[in-house]
């Protein structure tokens, strides 16, 4: 969720609400603010009012990465926008060319990139399977055409093209193509 604070937008991190004994209940939350990327802490009470901001999801192609900014473009108007890589984050280990991703827009200006819960990328690196290994006896690690580095089991190969949870970073299955 997006909140509104101060003329300025935070994205929630984490929620933590509380009723400690026979006083009043709070929620705790972790916020980021989406314009300088500083991390916070801050207690709501439970008669304070929060303001969701409303903001526009836009599905855009991922185009490529120029070594400075990620290049994003909509497919519908074939505008192109870009994205520094610190504001970008940690979200380019899963950003390969030709993938469909949401902009987030507020007010017209877009603030981010949502990625889908789960994306395919292709194993390009990995040690060979063990003949004895059952399918859930052991992982290994592998590298995918990102450079993001996963846990996957044993019969996977390179060049196999493998499902992984965005959210945690691991590997959810081996895709049949």
């Amino acid at each position: 969720m997006i909140i509104k604070e101060d003329h300025e937008l935070f994205k929630v991190l984490t929620v933590h609400h509380a009723t400690p004994g026979n006083k009043r209940g709070f929620v705790q939350v972790k916020i980021r603010n989406l314009k300088s990327g500083i991390q916070k802490e801050k207690r709501y009470g439970s008669t304070e009012r929060v303001e969701k901001a409303s903001l526009e999801h836009r599905p855009m192609e991922y185009l490529y990465d120029d070594g400075s900014e990620y290049h994003f473009m909509d497919t519908q108007s074939h505008e192109q926008i870009s994205f520094s890589h610190e504001h970008v984050g940690g979200l380019n280990l899963f950003l390969s060319p030709n993938q469909m991703v949401d902009v987030v827009f507020y007010e017209g200006k877009p603030m981010g990139v949502e990625l889908p819960s789960s994306v395919e990328l292709r194993v390009t690196q990995t040690v060979p399977g063990l003949k004895t290994a059952t399918v859930t006896s052991s992982n290994k690690p592998a590298t995918l055409e990102t450079g993001l580095q996963v846990q996957v089991p044993q019969f996977i190969k390179e060049g196999d093209t493998v499902r992984v949870d965005t959210a945690t970073q691991e590997y959810i299955e081996r895709v049949k193509k």
